[in-house]
């Protein structure tokens, strides 16, 4: 079956591995990117299943433009992947109210509306997908990404909410989350304009791991991502709310539901008391 896509944020890294490996598989594709020249090779490499469109996730006006074009050029639209964002790192004090909102415009504005622009358009189908690309820091935290994992947590629910809304009409969505995979994710996180020598020790290290997270051997193939979003997508049965992706994040929630569950008995110990004999 061929599918029309819009995926965000493909100039490079998952997106870019995404939009190829859909396009090979002879789905339609329009691809987005700030500038339309990071898609050129996009492009040139699937004439005809590839419609780049230039997009600014934080602007209202180019998210409209952008689906409408879509929609035009295709058809219609039957995935969406919210695929594109960036990190801020830097400690909670750190992190000014502007970062902040630039953070969670990203990561959570942005994605929310390009899925309120394509509601309708699935809605009058009677089937679509909507695929959101969180991470680890959906369901974890970690020192120095405060704003990010804000952002992240708020997709998830956002997505879980909408699940709930649009599952009823048809309209499947997906939460996938990726472990550590071979993208500039780390060389292209920005720090906040003001660190403080008082969260060194609890953040260097971590900023340090991201930082080299693209010469890390042990990271996923971008290519090994982009077909497993494409099994998600195209499971004929039932399919979870969230899938993690990457044998590392099976590793790391396991360990993180682990920890919610002893939390949970600590929290419940604290308030009731010990348990009747």
């Amino acid at each position: 079956m061929v599918r029309r896509w819009l995926v965000t944020g493909c100039s490079s890294g998952l997106g870019h591995a995404l939009a190829s490996a859909a396009a090979r598989a002879g789905h339609r594709v329009a691809v987005t990117a700030r500038k339309t020249a990071a898609l050129e090779d996009l492009t040139a490499a699937w004439p005809g299943r590839i419609t780049p469109i230039a997009l600014e996730l934080r602007d209202p006006a180019q998210c409209e433009a952008a689906v409408r074009t879509a929609a035009d050029r295709l058809g219609g639209i039957d995935v969406l992947v919210n695929n594109a964002g960036g990190g801020l790192f830097g400690a909670v004090e750190e992190v000014s109210d502007a970062e902040l909102r630039d953070q969670l415009e990203t990561l959570v504005v942005g994605p929310w509306r390009l899925a309120r622009l394509v509601l309708p358009l699935m809605r009058a189908q009677g089937h679509g997908h909507i695929v959101n690309v969180s991470s680890l820091a959906g369901r974890m935290a970690f020192p120095g990404l405060g704003a990010y994992v804000a952002g992240k947590h708020a997709l998830e629910g956002m997505s879980q909410a909408l699940a709930a809304e649009a599952g009823p009409q048809g309209i499947r969505v997906t939460v996938v989350e990726p472990g550590v995979f071979a993208t500039r994710y780390g060389t292209a996180l920005t720090e906040a304009g003001r660190r403080m020598p008082e969260y060194a020790d609890a953040t260097a290290m971590m900023l340090d791991a991201f930082r080299g997270l693209a010469d890390d051997a042990a990271s996923g193939r971008p290519e090994d991502f982009a077909a497993r979003v494409l099994d998600v997508v195209g499971a004929d049965g039932p399919v979870p709310l969230r899938v993690p992706i990457g044998d590392d994040a099976y590793a790391y929630l396991d360990g993180a539901e682990q920890a919610s569950r002893e939390e949970l008995a600590a929290a419940r110990a604290l308030v009731q008391g010990p348990p009747p004999l």
